[in-house]
């Protein structure tokens, strides 16, 4: 059975998909990217840490949507404009995870992202 998961304090679908679906006790995020739900655009297009942070608050705000925290989160993918962000990413991203308790996860470089943002992350959590 599908459970579709929608928050407002995450930024809406620009494309035909949803911010979560849940299928059982597994949940899938689709990619977020640094919009601020409440505006719909970047709080800043060139700062790759201020991306990130609103990448990570997008990311909790529908954790909590579905009643999960960090520690459900099994899988993650990090797609990146420049690897050269790469320390700058994963310090932010590390910071929300209890160490020890990190989930499985691939970054890659990638040619472009939607909105031309500099920062893409999706994550699977198991409940």
């Amino acid at each position: 059975m599908r459970h579709i998961i929608y928050s407002e304090n995450a930024p809406k679908p620009i494309g035909p998909y949803s911010q979560a679906v849940q299928a059982g006790n597994t949940y899938y995020f689709s990619g977020q990217i640094g919009l601020d739900p409440k505006t719909g655009n970047f709080d800043s297009e060139t700062d790759v840490e201020a991306q990130t942070k609103r990448v990570m608050s997008n990311i909790g705000a529908l954790l909590a949507t579905a009643g999960l925290d960090w520690n459900h989160v099994v899988k993650s993918s990090i797609f990146l404009k420049d690897m050269n962000d790469f320390p700058k990413v994963n310090a932010i991203y590390g910071g929300v995870f209890t160490e020890g308790n990190y989930p499985a996860r691939e970054t890659v470089q990638v040619s472009r992202l939607p909105k031309d943002a500099l920062v893409e992350i999706s994550v699977i959590c198991v409940k």
